[in-house]
């Protein structure tokens, strides 16, 4: 086949590809219970590479907008199953393995619980044990699997051996030395996490990662300030043999300097029984504290 015939075929490809994606979003448009999202109109990752017809980078740059338009969609509605994210990625990563945001982006949402990722820890380190034997000399996916083996699948061990690998690669950030070292002393700590979701927040350039950090460091905010506040209302009662009608009430007597707010500067809500919680507990998904009965 001649090169202005292998690119008219490349370009007939992309395009039927581009038009099929279309086609499930106006088909979902129509019948919203339809199963349209989580259709693979290609399943296999080599078929796809062998039709590309030598095109992979730009066939993987369709998949991957494909991607990020699947769990858009789905994360949007709160969507508890995203049967396809694993797929996509794979068939992503195989047409261009040095696609490296695809491997970062992507085992971070497969790993995190419904309905903000996928909840599948076993898919998630699989896409970055692939991205890891692709990029052998990527630093930052050493980072991102010793990451989902602390959050994912608390397996401290593991996770220092990820840190402790990634930290001899050429360039590596020193940081992972230093979260080696507190996978084996101090793993569980507060400040090992704030640790962590800080420096996805610094190191990261993919704009969906920041802001998935700063979600998880706004929780582990209300984790730490909700027992607090608990406790300050617990005294309350004990001094005067009631629960307080306010937070008005308990700055009043001196027990607070101002009405406690949230990370997004909402009144945390002070229940009739006493019971702290956080005023919109949609907008902050991994919280253990402040959650409504």
């Amino acid at each position: 086949m001649s090169r202005c015939s292998t690119m008219v075929v490349a370009c007939l490809l992309s395009s039927c590809l581009i038009a099929s994606f279309f086609v499930a979003a106006k088909v979902e448009a129509v019948s919203p219970t339809s199963s349209m999202e989580d259709v693979l109109f290609i399943s296999s990752p080599e078929f796809a590479k062998r039709v590309s017809l030598g095109y992979s980078g730009l066939l993987a740059d369709i998949y991957w907008m494909r991607v990020v338009q699947y769990f858009g969609n789905k994360h949007l509605k709160d969507s508890m199953q995203y049967k396809s994210l694993a797929p996509l990625l794979d068939i992503t990563t195989t047409l261009d393995p040095n696609l490296v945001v695809a491997y970062e982006w992507g085992s971070t949402f497969l790993d995190q619980p419904p309905p903000a990722g996928a909840g599948d820890d076993a898919a998630a380190i699989d896409l970055i044990r692939k991205g890891i034997r692709n990029n052998p000399n990527n630093w930052y996916l050493y980072f991102t699997m010793g990451f989902i083996q602390y959050t994912g699948q608390h397996d401290y061990l593991a996770a220092a051996r990820s840190f402790e690998g990634g930290s001899h690669v050429p360039n590596a950030n020193p940081v992972l030395k230093r979260m080696a070292a507190r996978m084996l002393t101090d793993a569980g700590s507060p400040e090992t996490a704030r640790s962590m979701w800080e420096s996805i927040y610094e190191e990261s350039d993919d704009q969906d990662l920041k802001k998935n950090a700063e979600l998880h460091l706004a929780c582990l905010v209300i984790d730490d300030e909700v027992p607090k506040l608990q406790q300050v209302v617990s005294e309350f009662q004990k001094r005067f043999g009631r629960m307080p009608d306010s937070w008005r009430e308990l700055v009043s007597v001196g027990a607070l300097r101002g009405i406690p707010l949230d990370p997004e500067g909402n009144p945390y809500i002070l229940s009739s029984s006493g019971r702290v919680v956080v005023s919109n507990p949609k907008r902050f998904p991994f919280i253990h504290e402040g959650k409504p009965s």
